[in-house]
């Protein structure tokens, strides 16, 4: 009998690798999608700046939280591969820490601030240059099949 094409027998490692990516993927591509793509074509389309403002506020918030979530993903993928030490000894789980940490900073700055609109902006562009760093990082998992 043979094997489908979906197993090919690597076990959780695969799944892990899997899981890592989408998430990478949804949280580190929503974020530069909405700073780089979206609000600048609300702009072109020619929608008020104060509505410009509004939504990328909105969807800003909303994003931040969903990107804390897939990297608690992130975090729980590399923990289940290389066990709980790994996130302050491996890179990536000191980038999915400071990211975790990041997003919380953005939705306390939201609800204790006066004035948060710079803060929200430096804690979502902190959030983009550490996704950035992170997608360099080998996936857990791949690493020793690159180096066979």
């Amino acid at each position: 009998m043979s094997k489908s094409a979906t197993s090919d027998g690597r076990g959780p490692y695969a799944t892990g690798a899997i899981i890592w990516q989408l998430a990478q993927v949804l949280w580190v591509g929503g974020l530069w999608v909405l700073h780089l793509g979206v609000i600048p074509a609300l702009a072109h389309v020619g929608l008020a700046p104060a509505l410009i403002e509004d939504i990328g506020t909105q969807i800003g918030g909303l994003l931040t939280g969903f990107c804390a979530f897939c990297a608690v993903v992130q975090m729980l993928v590399l923990v289940s591969g290389q066990g709980f030490a790994a996130l302050w000894r491996d890179m990536r789980g000191q980038l999915l820490s400071m990211a975790v940490l990041v997003a919380a900073l953005y939705g306390g700055v939201t609800h204790w601030s006066p004035e948060p609109l710079r803060w929200q902006l430096f804690c979502y562009l902190a959030m983009g240059l550490l996704g950035l760093a992170l997608v360099l990082q080998p996936v857990p998992g791949r690493a020793r099949e690159a180096r066979h």
